[in-house]
């Protein structure tokens, strides 16, 4: 969130801040680009909770549970419900996008350019700058909805589900998917060399395209 944030910010003020060149601009869009793929590969060597296996389950399952919430059903994840599952599926597919269209854009200058923007046409890379300033919209759409579902949640449900993002803490009940719940060994050093990973992909393959870095 404070990446994307801070992406607008570097964009919208970038003559105010001095950065006419969008530098700070990039540099969020990488860090961005590295905490999806960091992301995408957690869902596979996380614990069970993170992993896309155990959250991404049946569009008839997320809508059997949104009908119940509806009815009043009473019933918490530990993990994502079918429901929010969706929703985090949808979010990291429009960032990852956002975060792509970026390598390729156009500043209006037509001087600031992503660093694989020589790889496609003038004409395509103008049309993906247009793309990439309107997904943003998009993307604030959809960080709304997220929001505003999640704090829903928390008020009819008294799930505090954005207290648990922040300390990845939830009060002990009986949870739904309780029993399936497994914590890997060293999460540390895990998310560390899929940290160290992420990095490699994303500037080794911004590198190997031909592109520029800095």
């Amino acid at each position: 969130m404070f990446c994307i944030a801070s992406a607008w910010v570097s964009f919208r003020f970038a003559s105010t801040i001095g950065d006419p060149t969008l530098k700070w601009h990039r540099w969020n869009g990488y860090a961005i680009l590295v905490l999806i793929v960091f992301r995408l590969i957690w869902g596979f060597v996380g614990s069970s909770t993170s992993r896309f296996s155990a959250f991404i389950g049946s569009p008839f399952k997320s809508l059997a549970y949104g009908l119940g919430m509806l009815r009043g059903e009473k019933g918490s994840y530990l993990g994502h419900n079918p429901l929010g599952s969706w929703m985090i599926v949808v979010l990291l597919g429009a960032v990852a996008l956002q975060g792509t269209l970026g390598l390729f854009s156009l500043e209006h200058n037509e001087i600031v350019a992503g660093p694989l923007k020589r790889l496609v046409a003038h004409e395509t890379s103008e049309a993906i700058t247009k793309w990439h300033v309107w997904g943003f919209n998009v993307l604030l759409g959809l960080i709304a909805i997220h929001i505003t579902a999640n704090i829903l949640y928390g008020v009819v449900k008294k799930d505090p589900l954005i207290r648990a993002m922040v300390t990845g803490r939830k009060p002990a009940e009986a949870y739904l998917d309780q029993q399936e719940v497994t914590i890997v060994s060293g999460v540390t050093t895990r998310a560390l060399v899929c940290l160290i990973i992420s990095i490699g992909i994303v500037f080794g393959g911004i590198t190997l395209a031909g592109g520029r870095i800095l």
